[in-house]
């Protein structure tokens, strides 16, 4: 039987398969507003077959946002918006999780086909960034350093849209601390260069991403799962490394958190990444700990047996793919087809399947 295609169970829920939707970033919302193409986007890949669909990077304040087209979950009107769109994950077969976050050194920039580059100016709807130091991402504005007043805003932002996420209806929550963004900031000493609890040791580095394992714990209860993607290293000298975030991974279950969705890089515009088919496989591997710890590989994985081996091989728990998904929404229904495994087909797609 295939690992790929089994069901996997996390506290009350259990996910028909193991091959999920990375959450990716539209740049298409209204004031945090989702709208159709969200809808439209996220509810296809559940009747392609996928596992779990999580929606993309969701800013917890508006200050949070990678662009000023992000997504948001900081009001009411988002969740509203929001609600049938997880209704529509569900009708389908999917569960529905959502990425909750908040950029950091990193908000306020420009989506990616817009002219510009760079940080948006006030006088285009940008803001003042926030970020562990005032040390700017290279070619950005520089943030300003947060206080405790302020990190304490940060955790409690984070609990509160923890809630609207359930009010919405999702299933999963996940806690976004990787690709250069607030809590990856934090814990590299390539961008944290504070001298208080929060900065220099390992454990001070990652207090407050565990501050919010637990908010996002205590908001979810015991029964919804709740993911923290990091990025496992910086790729760059001195930065945060893979032994670390073994331990950073180990102590964030221990708080609550159960699955480490492993990725890496984003911190730092000078790192040096060698990409190729699997390239992140390694380091979920090493996140895992032999099977301590729950995982998830992603990273150009393409394919229904180079992901089958993966689980096979003990170097993840499921598997997260993105850019596969979007030139082939329908995946998992391939992917299973060319590993024969036996998965429901949507009623209306039932020909393709047999003839």
């Amino acid at each position: 039987m295939s690992i790929l295609f089994s069901p996997l169970s996390i506290r009350s829920i259990t996910v028909r398969n193991r091959l999920w939707v990375s959450p990716m970033c539209m740049y298409s919302a209204v004031d945090g507003v989702v709208q159709e193409w969200h809808h439209t986007h996220l509810a296809q890949f559940a009747s392609g077959g996928a596992g779990l669909v999580v929606a993309e990077a969701t800013a917890v304040v508006p200050e949070g946002r990678i662009s000023p087209r992000d997504v948001g979950l900081w009001n009411d009107e988002q969740r509203d918006a929001w609600a049938p769109i997880v209704e529509a994950i569900h009708a389908r077969g999917a569960a529905a999780g959502i990425q909750l976050a908040h950029a950091g050194r990193k908000a306020s920039t420009w989506w990616p086909w817009a002219e510009n580059r760079g940080s948006v100016p006030a006088s285009d709807g940008g803001w003042t960034t926030t970020a562990p130091s005032p040390v700017a991402f290279d070619g950005f504005a520089p943030p300003e350093e947060l206080d405790s007043d302020g990190i304490d805003r940060v955790v409690e932002a984070f609990a509160v849209s923890a809630r609207r996420a359930l009010e919405a209806g999702f299933d999963v929550l996940e806690i976004h601390g990787a690709h250069g963004y607030l809590f990856h900031q934090f814990l590299s000493p390539l961008s944290n260069l504070r001298q208080d609890e929060y900065g220099g040791s390992l454990e001070n580095r990652a207090r407050l991403l565990l501050r919010v394992v637990d908010a996002v714990r205590a908001a979810a209860g015991d029964a919804v799962p709740v993911f923290v993607r990091i990025s496992a290293t910086d790729h760059a000298d001195g930065g945060f490394t893979e032994q670390e975030a073994a331990v950073v991974g180990g102590w964030a279950t221990e708080h609550g958190a159960d699955l480490i969705d492993v990725s890496s890089g984003g911190l730092v515009a000078h790192q040096k990444i060698s990409v190729f088919p699997g390239y992140q496989v390694p380091l979920a591997s090493t996140v895992r700990q032999g099977g301590r710890i729950p995982v998830s590989a992603v990273g150009l994985i393409t394919a229904a047996e180079q992901a089958e081996q993966v689980l096979a091989e003990g170097s993840a728990d499921a598997i997260f793919a993105g850019r596969e998904w979007l030139r082939d929404p329908h995946f998992a229904l391939r992917a299973a087809h060319e590993l024969g495994a036996e998965v429901a087909w949507p009623p209306q797609y039932e020909r393709a399947h047999w003839h």
